[in-house]
This record gives structure tokens, sequence and C-alpha cells, in this order.
């Protein structure tokens, strides 16, 4: 028992420590969504990208979205810098590029994303208010009996999924099936998404904007050995970054990943968002 509260407890110092790093979600300042062309940016109202005013000049440059691709023009006298060095123009997001471009003024760093077909800047900052007010994360009591063994029933062959997030897109996810698991005498079942070499299940329950964050939480467990056992530990239930920011972009969870009972292990609600 002490080997096990020691892993939970660990594994949630991890979670903070990720949340308050430089490119935690704490540090998120901004999402701009492109439009098809031209997209100035600075703090200068006028612009289709607003920076934070007391960080950023009025005029920067600006960022041209290409069908898939984006561009950035910086404006001459403004060092934005790429890899420690002042830039004038580049791609940054697109065929070639297979890590995303991280651009930088002052505390402001930013990269593109992308959600379906729209295309975002991403903004960061180091010195984001945020950072300093986080008082840390209130969880339930660890308790083992929230680690439960789940088998997954495949699906033959696998499946695409659709996912919405809290912005109304939706995208189509891999899922090998469900993971079957029993608690208290009753089974219940999550829809699995693939990722990697693990398997990410979004869900919520009967705490679900109670006690807990209203739009779900995230869980992620080892993908089955051979015997299609797993393990899924819901003391390591956390909440989306939607908790944290409004800059976000969370996946919700599926429709059949609802479970009637109320999980009291993980994470609580934090934050207002």
């Amino acid at each position: 028992m002490a080997a096990y509260l020691k892993e939970i407890r660990d594994w949630q110092q991890k979670r903070l420590q990720s949340l308050k790093a430089e490119n935690g979600w704490l540090s998120l300042a901004g999402l701009y969504w492109l439009n098809e062309g031209k997209n100035t940016f600075g703090a200068d109202s006028s612009n289709a990208v607003i920076f934070p005013k007391d960080k950023a000049p009025a005029f920067m440059g600006t960022f041209i979205l290409d069908k898939s691709e984006v561009f950035i023009k910086v404006y001459p006298g403004i060092e934005v810098l790429f890899a420690g060095k002042p830039l004038a123009a580049m791609k940054i997001f697109g065929n070639g590029l297979s890590d995303p471009v991280t651009l930088s003024y002052g505390s402001l760093s930013w990269f593109i994303i992308r959600r379906g077909n729209q295309f975002g800047v991403r903004l960061r900052d180091s010195e984001n208010p945020a950072l300093r007010q986080f008082q840390g994360i209130e969880s339930y009591p660890i308790d083992p009996k929230w680690k439960v063994e789940a088998r997954l029933e495949p699906y033959d062959p696998p499946k695409t999924v659709p996912i919405q997030n809290v912005l109304g897109m939706v995208t189509d996810e891999r899922s090998p099936g469900v993971l079957a698991f029993d608690l208290n005498g009753r089974t219940f079942r999550l829809e699995a998404l693939e990722e990697a070499d693990e398997l990410f299940i979004i869900f919520s329950d009967e705490t679900s904007g109670n006690e807990t964050y209203g739009m779900g939480r995230y869980l992620y467990t080892r993908k089955p050995a051979s015997n299609g056992k797993t393990v899924l530990d819901f003391n390591k239930a956390y909440s989306p970054p939607c908790a944290f920011t409004e800059y976000a972009t969370c996946p919700l969870p599926p429709a059949k990943n609802h479970l009637p009972i109320k999980i009291t292990a993980g994470e609580k609600f934090h934050g207002t968002h």
C-alpha cells in the first residue's frame, strides 16, 4: 500500500509540474484562428491577431495562411526570434515541417496548431499571471479500489469514432475497441482511443459538473497485453486543460462514455472555465 501511495503522489507531483512548466497549460495566453490569406498581428486592436498590449509592439508582422500552410513575415525593426536568432520571413507550418516551429518575442512564444480544417496561433507567456495564481489541484483521497483490471473488447477491424471538442469541431479518432471492467458487482464499458503506445479514455460520470469538471475527465492506460487485459487507475483521472485555460481545444467524451456511477477518485474540479 505504501508503494502504491507513493506512486500516485509522485504522479500527482509530476502533473502539477507539467501544468506550471514554461510550456504547460497555465502559460497559455491566447488562441487566434487564422483566415485564408493575410492576418496582421501585434498589440494594436486593428490587427487580425491581437497580442497582449503590454507584451508586444503595436504592429509586428503578418501571418499568411495559404491553404494548409502558414508563413510569417516580420516587419523591419521587430525582433521576432526563431532558435534564438531574428527572422524576417519563413514557413512555420505545413509540408516538410515535422516539429512545431516556435517563435518568440520577449516573454511571448507562439506556434501554429491545426484543428480539422482550421489553423490557429497558440500563444504562450512565460510570465502569465495564471502561473503565479495557481493554487494546486484538489483530489479525492487515494484509494486502491479504483485501480481496476480492464479487458479490451476489440472492434474487428478497429474503427474511427467522431470526437467533438469544446469549439464544436469534430474529428475522427481511431478506436481499437471498448474497455470493460467490473466495479461493485457491475460491468461498465468505456470506448478507448489509440494514442501512440497508450489508450486514451475521455469519460464523464455522476460527479461531473458537481465535484469534478463538467466536461469530463481524462485517463491514460497501457495498451492491453497479449491476454487482452490492462489496468484502469481512476486515481490518475485528471481534469482536461479547459479547466485551467480558455485557450485549449479539449475533446469531449463520446456519448457512450458516461458512467452512471460516481467515480470518487482522481482530480476534482479546478478553476472557472
